[in-house]
């Protein structure tokens, strides 16, 4: 079953849109000023950083436990001296006093401020693949726990990228990156100044803008998300914002049936995903 438009101008259900092609690019680098900060400068957490030599990323030292055995790093101490990268040894107290607070396992990297890709690098990558787009769009997300598995679930189910805010929104930084399992080196992360603007262009480009919403009349399971998609989830504690629900094309809910009528953002981001991935793998089987 297919609805037209309802009041608002939103579709609750609807098929593929042809787009435009825009020509100018869609610029996404760090906030001036508040990035040295907020871009990870020290990764911490054995995984995380062995993620980061995998992945390329500029490290500048690396910080080990004094009292960690040699055999449980053989891997991250090979792939340090391969790339040049100098090791050193350092006792619990100066780790813990360079992680800041965050959970380390006895593992530290000073590395480069991590790069925000552009809206474009993320629609090439899904073209690259012969996919169709499959975005997530952050409403002024604040939690980096949140943000670090959203991020997590992205890299899991083959999303091509994600779109944050500059402003009002959680950024890349040392607890995204640890709370992310090292998929912050791997899944791009366009950083834009108007998030409305950067949505009405995606339309243009023939992405469905689908929102999440509890008040929404059907079920996310009921839309297309076959199509060229850009999944919004909103604010942990305001949902999605009004300019950015006016600019969703589909509006869809999760089915609830306690008495808790939402569930944490990075959740129903990951349900939503899978539900994406289950549509696109049903579709490639007929």
């Amino acid at each position: 079953m297919r609805k037209d438009k309802d009041s608002k101008g939103q579709r609750q259900f609807g098929s593929a849109r042809s787009g435009k092609q825009r020509q100018e690019r869609v610029r996404s680098g760090p906030a001036p000023g508040t990035d040295a900060e907020e871009a990870g400068a020290v990764i911490a957490g054995r995984h995380a950083v062995m993620e980061a030599l995998k992945a390329g990323r500029p490290i500048h030292k690396i910080w080990l436990a004094d009292t960690m055995q040699r055999s449980s790093i053989q891997q991250l101490h090979a792939l340090a001296k391969e790339a040049g990268i100098p090791v050193q040894s350092a006792d619990k107290r100066k780790l813990d006093q360079l992680a800041e607070g965050l959970p380390h396992q006895g593992v530290l990297a000073q590395a480069s401020a991590a790069e925000y890709a552009e809206v474009e690098d993320l629609l090439a990558a899904a073209e690259a693949k012969g996919e169709p787009p499959f975005l997530i769009i952050l409403d002024e997300l604040e939690d980096p726990h949140n943000l670090g598995s959203i991020l997590r679930s992205c890299d899991c189910t083959g999303a091509h990228g994600v779109i944050i805010p500059k402003r009002r929104s959680v950024g890349l930084t040392a607890t995204v990156s640890r709370t992310s399992a090292g998929a912050v080196e791997f899944v791009p992360v366009a950083r834009v100044t108007n998030l409305a603007q950067t949505m009405d262009d995606l339309k243009r480009r023939g992405v469905w803008i689908v929102g999440t919403d509890v008040q929404a009349e059907g079920m996310v399971s009921e839309l297309d998300l076959t199509m060229p998609v850009a999944i919004v989830i909103g604010n942990e504690h305001k949902g999605i914002g009004r300019l950015v629900r006016e600019r969703c094309d589909l509006l869809g809910k999760l089915p609830m049936f306690g008495r808790i009528n939402s569930l944490n953002a990075s959740v129903a981001a990951g349900v939503i995903m899978y539900e994406v991935v289950r549509q696109r793998q049903a579709a490639l089987s007929r």
